[in-house]
């Protein structure tokens, strides 16, 4: 995935999708040159994507970055200050959100308390007005689908937190839109929980084919479920791509800093990200092998993380620079204070970019 920028530097016969021009068929959605201003605050700056059809995409970005207000101009309950919004080829600046066709779910999840998880899940169905005839066996399906098997008559306070994420998916799904979007919805979800419900909306998703949209400020959640993340900062665009070339190859400082460890070094006058589990660590030079780079540390701090152990070495030739390493599996007894040697490949630190990527 390309912004629409990126692809008229790429190919100047892409266009950057003129107002008049209909976006291509395979998109669900595009954002050509979106911005929202609140008074002299900008919260987005002149952004630009694309979502193919299908695809599960995440808005990566800290508080403030501006993935939560791009999510709600797609939704149509804010409109943008400039720049145009498609869903399905047709802009939609006019359509109101319930015209949209699109299935939202909230962090708070907005389920009703006072209704059964059958209701909760038929309530967009009878709102649409569905035929009520259809609208048990519908409900059923997507219950069954979220494995809420059997939970029909529950109401939504003897659920588990997890139990009524899926209520919420159902419902957001029962109607088949044509666009998911997800709001942190598991921000608020404990670790174990959270992770499970994670594989869960990504095999959902897959089940129907469904577009979705999701925004979180977690970068492991951003890496496991999507097909493409846009990286967000101060209501710009940084990066975009598939996670690996995200991770692997950031664009710049804060894409090497926001996603994963990585170390930032200097190399002949330019700066470069090296990850954190690129480095080795031993006792000796000897023990390195036929690494190409090496340099001596001191042992600043020891996390055990069960898996994996994290360094924190402080490189006095560097000016006293701190490296973080991350290792499965290395010396026996490491220990705070103890002179170490690390070492890794010459092309694995990854050359930053200076800015944006948009």
């Amino acid at each position: 995935m390309l912004t629409m920028r990126a692809r008229l530097d790429a190919d100047p016969m892409a266009g950057s999708l003129p107002r008049e021009a209909m976006p291509p068929a395979d998109f669900c959605v595009a954002i050509d040159g979106v911005s929202k201003r609140y008074g002299s605050m900008v919260a987005v700056d002149d952004v630009s994507f694309t979502v193919r059809r299908g695809a599960f995409v995440t808005l990566l970005g800290p508080s403030g970055s501006g993935k939560t207000t791009i999510l709600r101009m797609i939704a149509g309950f804010i409109q943008p200050s400039a720049g145009e919004i498609y869903i399905n080829g047709k802009p939609v600046a006019a359509v109101p959100p319930y015209q949209r066709s699109i299935g939202v779910v909230f962090q708070s999840l907005a389920i009703f308390p006072h209704m059964t998880v059958a209701e909760n899940v038929a309530y967009p169905l009878k709102c649409r007005r569905f035929d009520r005839r259809q609208i048990p066996d519908l409900v059923a399906q997507y219950l069954k689908l979220v494995r809420l098997d059997g939970f029909q008559k529950r109401r939504t306070g003897e659920l588990s937190g997890g139990q009524r994420q899926r209520v919420a998916i159902a419902r957001a799904l029962v109607y088949r839109p044509d666009l998911l979007l997800l709001d942190e919805p598991l921000a608020a979800l404990d670790k174990k929980l959270r992770e499970e419900i994670q594989f869960e909306l990504r095999r959902i998703q897959s089940e129907l084919g469904v577009t979705t949209i999701n925004v979180t400020h977690d970068q492991r959640e951003a890496l496991v479920m999507s097909d493409e993340i846009v990286v967000l900062d101060s209501g710009r665009i940084q990066q975009a791509g598939p996670p690996s070339a995200i991770y692997r190859t950031p664009a710049n400082r804060f894409v090497a800093s926001f996603i994963g460890q990585t170390n930032v070094i200097p190399r002949d006058g330019t700066e470069y990200a090296l990850r954190a589990e690129k480095i080795c660590i031993a006792r000796t030079r000897r023990e390195l092998g036929t690494t190409g780079i090496c340099v001596a540390g001191t042992v600043l701090t020891v996390a055990y993380e069960g898996d994996r152990v994290l360094y924190e070495v402080g490189v006095a030739e560097w000016e006293g620079a701190v490296l973080r390493v991350i290792c499965s599996d290395g010396p026996e007894a490491v220990a705070v204070g103890e002179e170490i040697m690390l070492g890794w490949s010459g092309d694995a630190p990854v050359r930053l970019g200076p800015g944006t990527a948009q």
